[in-house]
């Protein structure tokens, strides 16, 4: 769950159950905190910070991922490493399920290269 209301939350201490994932960057797209749903990059900017995550742990048969996108993480921008045993690079990190429009379909945030990053390079 992406919280676009922070102030609704201790994020200094931790959750009751799950954790905080704070820090990560959006590259292709950028999270629109009104719409909370992924939105079309701003002209010029490659990278934008991607608001606080809450990943909570739940059985996968009563998770509903709507109309989402499912946006891999990794770990630098390069997006190459090594291909692992499960067939996914070192520099792979998850899958996290972004709400969308309804307006857009997954192909649209495919085509941009959407995805997530844990560190911007220098």
């Amino acid at each position: 769950m992406v919280i676009s209301d922070e102030s609704k939350y201790d994020l200094a201490s931790p959750p009751d159950d799950g954790v905080y994932v704070n820090g990560l960057f959006l590259e292709g797209c950028r999270w629109d905190d009104r719409k909370e749903a992924l939105e079309e990059s701003l002209p010029k900017v490659l990278f934008t910070p991607m608001k606080c995550i809450w990943i909570m742990p739940t059985k996968m048969d009563l998770i509903d991922n709507g109309h989402s996108y499912k946006c891999p993480v990794y770990k630098t921008a390069r997006r190459a490493g090594t291909l692992s045993t499960t067939g996914h690079s070192t520099n792979f990190v998850l899958y996290l399920y972004l709400p969308i429009q309804k307006k857009h379909h997954i192909r649209h945030w495919v085509k941009r290269g959407v995805a997530m990053l844990t560190a911007l390079s220098d």
